[in-house]
């Protein structure tokens, strides 16, 4: 029996119609994969194709996670849909991002969690960042500092005072990820923390925070009480 294809299903069941006329809220994760998958392939509908991405990585996250080279290897996805899928990634960073752009004021901590969320949470290796504020808290910029191994990194205090002092920082943001998933700070990092704000001092700069990012979940130190 021939497959039925997605545009022969009634009208209001299609999902690229569903999301202009209910919203994208409406759709399910398979759903919207398939919109942006855009038809099926032979004996498979876009919405067979999205369940299967889901079922092979676990879910939306793991398939915009996954490589072009990871996602090529299957099934009726090619260069063109891989390419579709990271920019959709890509996409969702930038848009997280929009709210660190330079020039722009911090609102409330929720902006820098919500980014730092978003692009350090999958990095399957820790990552040490700096967020460089003006005297009014706007972002100067967001640098990826230190890349170290899957659970540790070795941060250069006399780095951190560098790029402050070359960009006229007034303020400074850490954030590291831990890759284990796990965002309790640990002993290190305490201890490092306490280092480069002792350094950042010398040279009249404040360190407003440090984050710890896990799978799902960001540890502010100031909010603990930690500076």
């Amino acid at each position: 029996m021939r497959a039925i294809r997605i545009r022969d299903w009634p009208a209001g069941e299609r999902p690229r119609e569903r999301l202009v006329q209910e919203g994208p809220g409406q759709l399910s994760d398979a759903e919207l994969l398939a919109v942006l998958l855009g038809q099926g392939v032979r004996g498979l509908s876009a919405i067979e194709m999205a369940r299967g991405l889901l079922l092979r990585f676990g879910g939306i996250r793991g398939v915009l996670n996954a490589g072009p080279g990871t996602l090529t290897e299957l099934h009726g996805i090619g260069p063109v849909r891989a390419a579709l899928l990271v920019a959709a990634r890509e996409c969702c960073w930038r848009y997280m991002g929009e709210k660190l752009a330079p020039g722009r004021a911090l609102g409330s901590p929720r902006d820098s969690e919500n980014f730092l969320l978003a692009r350090l949470r999958d990095r399957p290796h820790e990552v040490f960042c700096c967020i460089f504020l003006d005297n009014r808290h706007r972002v100067l910029a967001f640098e990826e500092l230190f890349r170290g191994t899957i659970d540790s990194t070795t941060v250069h205090p006399r780095e951190i005072i560098r790029e402050a002092i070359c960009r006229n920082a007034a303020a400074v943001i850490l954030a590291h990820n831990h890759p284990s998933g796990v965002a309790e700070p640990s002993d290190a990092d305490r201890l490092i923390t306490r280092r480069i704000q002792s350094a950042l001092e010398l040279v009249d700069i404040r360190l407003l925070d440090h984050f710890v990012v896990g799978d799902g979940v960001c540890v502010s130190f100031a909010s603990r009480g930690l500076l």
